[in-house]
Formats: C-alpha cells, structure tokens, sequence
C-alpha cells in the first residue's frame, strides 16, 4: 500500500470523526445549549450544506495549484474549525466551528480521491478509494464511540479538543507522506491526466455529460437514506428500542462495523463491476432499512439492522465515487469534489426530512421509513441512468 494513501486515511478518520461523533452526543449538547432535539440536528446538517459548499467552490478555486499543498492547507482549516467547537460557548459559535471545519470536507475528500486513484493502477482505483475512506469507516469503529463515551465523561467538549489533536497528526502526515510528484507529473491512474491539476473551464467540461448529473442525484439519494437515518439514530435507539444512553456508544460500534466491512468490500465489488454493485447494494440497502422500521422496538433487530444498514449505506461510497470520476474522464476532480457534495447535500436532506417527520409527531422510527424512501429512489434513479446510457 501505497503510505500515501495512509496518510489520506488519517486526514479522513478525522474528518470522519467531526462528522459522525455529534450523533452520539446530540442529547448532550441540547442540554448544554438548552436548544430543541431539531435545533441540535442543525449541527449536522448545516455541517453537511456547509460541506456541499466547500466541496464545490474550494476544489473549483483550488483547481490550478498543487494538490498536495492544497490538502495540507484544508487540514489547517479543518483543524481552526475543531478549536472554534472545542471553545464555543453557545450555540452560535458551536454551528461557527462546525461550518469552518466542515469547509474543508468535501474538497479534502473530492482531491484525496483523485490522488488516492493516481496512486495505483487503473484496476485498483476504487480500492485505493475505499482504502483512504477507510479513515472514515474507522473512525466510526473506534473513534465515534470512544469520542462519545469521552464526551459523557468530560463534557462534549474534550471530544472536539481530542479531534483537534487528531487534525495535526493528520496534517503531519500528509506533510511528510503525500509524494510530491502527484503535484507535476502524471501516474497511472483511474482517468486521463488524474494526478495533474487543471483549468477552472477544464473541470466545469465534465458536467456536460448526463451520466456525471445522474451520479450525483444518485449521491444524494442513496448516501441521504442511510445518514437520515442515523442523524436522529441516538434518539431511536433510547426512546424506540429501549436501549440507555450509556449503550449508545456500544450500540454505535455495531453501525461503525459495518461501515468499515461494507467499505472495503464495496470497493472491491466495484473493481469488477460499478452498475452491479451500485444497484445491489441500494437494492439491498432499502430492503434493510424497511425491515429494521419494521422491527426497531426489538433490541436484538436493532443491534443487526445497525450493522446491516452501515454495511450496505457505506458500499456504495466507493462506486459512486469510481462513477462520477470515470464520467467525468479528463477533467475528475471538480466533479469528485461535487459527488462529496453531493453525500453531503443528501446529509443535510436525509437530516431535514427526519426532523419534519420528528415536529410534525410521527416518531422516531419515522426517520428511518423516510431514509428507506431516499434509499429506494436512488435506486429508481440508477436504474434510469443506466438505461439511458445503452
């Protein structure tokens, strides 16, 4: 493995870190803010709009300069983003530090992506892919319910201190591991010229394809159902499933699990084939979601359906992004940067629908039901796309 790419997957468990550990101290924080279960979910989803917006206009501004200098630049923003959150005294300022650091999400995946491909062979590149979203995944394993269970214990707080920390590993590691020749000269990687920053017109060239559209709605969909899901997943699984707050971090290893198995997997299914994994994956994805609606009062249907719908929710990340980048040919890193958008707009959608649902009284198992309906409408999508496209 290329240490590169480990370099990668560091920056990424931090990020991934920031992303998913205020789920599991949600209920904390609205205390501490005295703010509504809804009002503390805009802590994620205006962290996954503010993603969307960096996602596109970091990596559009960012198009001609150095890919390697670029990444360490948004690990430095990543890195003011946690500090501002670890001092934030009120709720205003908590939402500052989130959009600061949620600033650099999109644009440090989107770039990581298409460097992570120019790393490897052209067979491999959903697997490097997979392997730097890998930081993601663990981080869900091991650092979202250690993060919580230190958040329980020393205030919420010390978690985004300990994520801080984390950021300045990240940055030295990129510092001294990213190889320099991704910045100047090309490899071998999944599209044309992948390794070598190009013109803003350049970039904008590949959304002239319908394929590189289709891809990002189908982005939001299907990633938008899953995270809809567990943005509120706190709340379903004390006040739902019966389980005590001091479960929720152990409960969240199982979704952690998943998402690390399905990952990795995803991206070795995608290797072989993108439309087949695509399309079974969300198949099966809306098929668990259904079923754990269906059965979310039962504890032990909950702790599979968590590991299932991590599973299936996250492998579909790396074909998705393998996707939109071979669409994109020439000119891939705007449009991965969109398709990291992308996750993230459905985030903030998957997010949005759960707290209408939540207000207008239906429960909490409501959210899920709503993220299955996004699941299965990615689908539907895919299925479109792929018809057009023969």
């Amino acid at each position: 493995m290329p240490l590169g790419l480990l370099a990668l997957a560091v920056g990424g468990f931090g990020i991934g870190l920031t992303e998913f550990v205020i789920a599991g101290l949600l209920p904390e924080v609205a205390r501490d803010f005295d703010v509504t279960e809804t009002a503390a979910g805009w802590l994620i989803s205006g962290y996954a709009l503010s993603v969307a917006v960096g996602g596109v206009g970091l990596t559009l501004a960012a198009a001609r300069l150095p890919r390697k200098q670029v990444l360490i630049g948004l690990m430095v923003l990543f890195i003011i983003g946690n500090l501002l959150s670890a001092v934030g005294t009120n709720y205003t300022l908590m939402m500052i530090g989130r959009i600061v650091a949620a600033l650099c999400h999109g644009a440090f995946f989107g770039i990581g992506s298409v460097v992570a491909a120019s790393l490897v062979t052209k067979e491999r590149a959903a697997s490097a892919i997979a392997l730097m979203f890998a930081g993601l995944t663990t981080a869900n394993v091991l650092g979202v319910p250690l993060g919580t269970l230190l958040g329980q214990a020393y205030g919420w707080r010390s978690t985004f201190w300990a994520i801080t920390a984390i950021g300045i590993l990240a940055l030295v590691a990129i510092a001294t591991l990213v190889p320099a020749s991704v910045n100047d000269h090309a490899h071998e990687g999944a599209a044309d010229g992948a390794s070598q920053p190009t013109g803003i017109r350049h970039e904008l060239s590949a959304f002239a394809n319908r394929q590189v559209w289709f891809s990002l709605l189908v982005t939001v969909l299907g990633f938008g159902g899953m995270f809809g899901a567990f943005t509120y997943i706190a709340f379903t699984l004390t006040e739902v499933s019966g389980f005590s707050s001091g479960a929720v971090p152990w409960l969240l290893i199982l979704f952690g699990v998943g998402l690390f198995v399905g990952n990795l997997l995803g991206g070795r299914a995608a290797n072989r084939s993108v439309p087949r994994t695509l399309i079974t994956v969300l198949a099966i994805l809306t098929v668990v979601m259904i079923g754990f609606a269906l059965t979310a009062e039962s504890q032990v249907a909950t702790m599979v359906s968590l590991v299932l719908m991590g599973a299936f929710g996250f492998a579909t990340v790396p074909g998705l992004q393998l996707r939109i980048m071979t669409y994109a040919g020439s000119a891939p890193t705007l449009a991965s940067g969109a398709n990291i958008a992308a996750f993230n707009v459905g985030n903030a959608l998957g997010a949005w629908l759960g707290g209408v649902t939540i207000a207008a009284g239906l429960g909490y198992v409501s959210t899920i039901w709503a993220g299955a309906a996004m699941a299965a409408a990615a689908l539907v999508t895919l299925l479109v796309a792929e018809r057009v496209r023969t």
